[in-house]
């Protein structure tokens, strides 16, 4: 083993630079893998040291203790607290003090006109709360709000509007409330609590605008006289509690509002990252493994003559092993800084790009420099483990032969096997995405594919060069067809040297192909279900903004240009005690003017404020039919039986539950429409009843008003965001298929040494020269990126399929051509620069020297 080492140790320092790709593709992949978990870990901690900080001095905190959560919230909707228990709190023994904390949307205009903050993170008003021990804001400049009008701003929103102290300003509640910033405020030391903004407002300012009735609080904040501790003030508060309200520590509910970053945003985001890192790592495999097969092929003569002087085979291989060995440490450790370096990097880059991360120092853990490592090693060994095998099964006879001829491509028993698992593939995804919906099945054939792409590389690897590098033979001469000769020696090292960047393509193309169908699904939801001309919309998403103004739908109405304004609003419910539901609170009438819902059975005139109508998937899933009686649990506590009134058949921008405001108006809290959909009266242009809607929309806070069209394109704007991001995240991919194609031409073009020094012998210029291996390149490039293109709409095709079967709204399929376009072209021209130095390399032999080269 010792003699193995230092063979290994020898010929790494002897060819260093036949390494050099591998080092590149593990240490990339690597530090990607490490640098997210870093950055994950130091997040957590930032936000959970921020939120420890800010509710220090927060001892118990007293609220509903029921709360209804609906499909795809983190963090649910809960019944709101009378403030007059502040009272019997404060002469509860242990306590020093209590406050009531009412919150609620608020969202800030900025000095230019527009909203501030409401990009995904939630825009937070509330009274502001005087006893600075409970407040988790501190007044940073200005004084706090005394008077009905007077505010107080996060910092980080007032840069963000470019408001400072003395500015007025609207803020909507959603109903448009003039302000006037009269302090700047920090939250646990920060600007702000990451992207959300807060408004602070006087008590009584946040009971008018930011609760369904006066007296009522979200929760009440509480704090312990000297020598009681948290648990037992919490103990000492339970018997005094009405029922419905609990009582936790303050510590719990840091930790909660934490976790509730971590789950919405923070694993999200870092899984996000780790299945890039997992695709590069995926990546990489190919690379190495192609650099080890090459290296492991052109050593076929030294390797025989170390078994002919009594090598083990046990020892060849244990020596090719040793060398990867010492490759993944090598790149791995170097790897772990790079990622520490990317983690620090992302750090500073966030708040530049306008997110404020919590500042803090980097959290290093243990798991996120062990993990990387270890995937790292394991990668590098498990790509190098076939080749390593070979190279121990060299026969000492082979150093009597000049060359090993590569049959992969003529395999047989490839051929079937890669047949057997398309045929697996294709049934599996048939089975999952069209007989009976199955996301597990389709992601079983989605893996089943890429596998068989695989095998099958070597085998396809023939034609499918013969077919793209005809037309060198007729654009480039004897260059082109040299260069598509070359292409054609070693089928399985074409396959692999392409397969990296296939996967690369594929995953692009995957994503390329998701976005375009969630595009057309958007538009096809819209110009199906939408009637109206014009839909007036907030300008955010996500948590953040306050809605429309409830009172917007009706002034429009009242316009002689509309025929009919109609409002949506949302709540929220327990529908039998199943689970919470949102609920579409609107005029059911109003609503079947302006929006498709298909057949409806029943009446949607006839709800009134005990009835509801639900979409037909609901009702055959719950066994309902018009006339049977639904059990509604509301936040308030209460609970009413709905009547079954209508069921109708489409719910994509209705919803599932529809009911009237005066059902809703009993329960509800901080009233606001999410959408308003108008129609024009006869004879009405577009512009005029636009320009119309748009005049009275200004007083409200300025909405979005948009046509139909625009209002499907504005919808799936962030599709478009998400892709840019997928896009630059896939480049690292696309660079370590890069390094894979240029070293493995590069390995290549060395056992080919003598060989190019005949050709130049023979009358071939060395621009002939580089033009050929450049071509070269090109065509392994075309391979990968044809297949890519291929593999990755198939892949997109199984996923909005999937995705269909697995929803109630019903996904479009949509191939972009011009996108994917692109996406061939951005193989291509990778193909063309893996190529340049590895060209430049090879125009630069000496004749006489190639020519004598063994």
């Amino acid at each position: 083993m010792n003699a193995s080492l230092r063979l290994s140790l020898t010929s790494l320092r002897a060819h260093r630079r036949r390494f050099a790709g591998t080092f590149l593709a593990v240490f990339l992949g690597v530090a990607f893998l490490a640098g997210t978990l870093v950055m994950g870990d130091t997040l957590r901690a930032s936000f959970g040291s921020m939120f420890g900080e800010a509710t220090g001095g927060t001892d118990a905190v007293v609220r509903g203790a029921d709360a209804i959560t609906t499909p795809g919230q983190a963090q649910g909707v809960r019944q709101p607290v009378d403030i007059s228990l502040v009272k019997s709190i404060e002469k509860v023994p242990g306590v020093a003090a209590a406050a009531p904390d009412i919150q609620g949307a608020g969202q800030l205009v900025g000095a230019d006109g527009q909203p501030v903050g409401g990009q995904g993170p939630p825009t937070v008003a509330g009274n502001w709360i005087t006893d600075t021990r409970l407040n988790p804001y501190r007044i940073a400049e200005g004084r706090a709000p005394a008077k009905p009008g007077e505010v107080v701003v996060n910092r980080g929103a007032a840069k963000k509007g470019g408001l400072k102290i003395g500015d007025t300003t609207t803020l909507r509640t959603p109903d448009p409330v003039e302000v006037t910033v009269v302090g700047l405020a920090t939250f646990g030391g920060q600007d702000g609590m990451a992207q959300v903004t807060f408004t602070g407002m006087t008590r009584a300012d946040a009971e008018k605008y930011l609760t369904a009735r006066p007296g009522q609080a979200a929760s009440i904040l509480v704090r312990a006289a000297p020598g009681v501790s948290r648990q037992e003030l919490v103990g000492r508060l339970a018997p005094h509690l009405p029922k419905g309200v609990e009582a936790i520590t303050g510590q719990q509910s840091a930790r909660e509002n934490t976790d509730m970053i971590s789950s919405q945003f923070l694993t999200v985001f870092t899984t996000f990252l780790l299945v890039f890192s997992g695709v590069a790592l995926l990546v990489a495999t190919f690379s190495i493994h192609n650099t080890f097969a090459i290296v492991v092929a052109q050593r076929t003569r030294e390797n025989a003559l170390l078994r002919a002087l009594g090598a083990s085979r046990r020892q060849v291989t244990a020596a090719a092993l040793a060398e990867a060995c010492a490759v993944a440490l090598a790149a791995s450790l170097t790897g772990l800084a790079g990622g520490v370096g990317i983690a620090a990097g992302l750090q500073a880059l966030f708040p530049a790009i306008g997110f404020p991360f919590p500042d803090g120092d980097l959290v290093i853990k243990a798991l996120s420099m062990t993990l990387p490592l270890v995937v790292g090693i394991v990668v590098c060994l498990g790509s190098a483990l076939l080749p390593a095998l070979r190279a121990g099964r060299t026969a000492p006879l082979a150093a009597l032969r000049e060359t090993a001829v590569d049959a992969s491509g003529a395999s047989r028993l490839r051929a079937l096997a890669g047949t057997v698992l398309a045929a697996l593939a294709l049934a599996a995804t048939i089975a999952g995405v069209l007989v009976s919906p199955s996301v597990s099945l389709a992601g079983l054939g989605a893996v089943l594919a890429l596998v068989a792409f695989v095998v099958l590389g070597p085998v396809a690897a023939t034609t499918a060069v013969r077919l793209l590098g005809g037309p060198l033979d007729r654009l480039r001469g004897v260059t082109g067809a040299l260069a598509r000769r070359n292409a054609l020696r070693s089928p399985r090292r074409t396959a692999a040297t392409a397969s990296a960047l296939m996967i690369g393509v594929a995953v692009v193309s995957l994503f390329t192909v998701f976005g375009a169908s969630l595009k057309a699904t958007m538009d096809q939801t819209v110009s199906r279900s939408f009637a109206g001309d014009v839909a007036v919309s907030s300008r955010s998403f996500g948590a953040g903004g306050s809605g429309l103004s409830p009172r917007l739908a009706p002034a429009l109405q009242r316009l002689p240009e509309v025929d009919t304004a109609v409002g949506l609003g949302r709540g929220v419910a327990k529908v039998d005690g199943r689970g919470g539901r949102a609920l579409t609170v609107t005029d059911p009438a109003a609503l079947a003017r302006t929006f498709d819902l298909g057949t409806v059975t029943g009446s949607l005139r006839d709800l009134g404020a005990d009835g509801i109508a639900l979409t037909r998937t609901e009702a055959d899933r719950q066994h309902l039919h018009p006339g049977d009686t639904v059990r509604l649990t509301f936040t308030d506590g209460s609970t009413r039986n709905f009547t079954v009134r209508a069921v109708y058949g489409r719910s994509e921008l209705a919803g599932d539950y529809v009911i009237t405001r005066s059902a809703w108006a009993p329960h509800r809290t901080q009233d606001s429409d999410t959408l308003i959909a108008v129609t024009f009266r006869h004879g009405v242009s577009a512009d005029a009843g636009k320009a119309a809607v748009r005049k009275v929309a200004a007083r409200y806070g300025n909405p979005s008003v948009q046509t139909r069209d625009e209002y499907a394109q504005s919808s799936a704007g962030g599709i478009d965001m998400m892709l840019t991001l997928v896009y630059a995240l896939l480049a690292l991919a696309v660079v370590i298929a890069l390094l894979g194609i240029a070293n493995t031409l590069t390995l290549a073009l060395h056992e080919r040494t003598r060989e190019l020094g005949l050709l130049r012998a023979v009358g071939q210029t060395r621009a002939q020269l580089r033009s050929m291996v450049r071509w070269e390149s090109v065509l392994v490039a075309a391979f990968g990126t044809v297949g890519g293109l291929g593999l990755g709409a198939f892949l997109g095709w199984v996923l909005v399929k999937a995705s269909d079967g697995a929803s109630d709204t019903a996904f479009a399929f949509s191939l972009p051509p011009a996108r994917l376009a692109v996406v061939a072209l951005v193989g291509l021209t990778a193909g063309a620069l893996a190529g340049l130095r590895p060209a430049r390399r090879a125009a630069r032999l000496d004749v006489l020297k190639a020519i004598a080269t063994e």
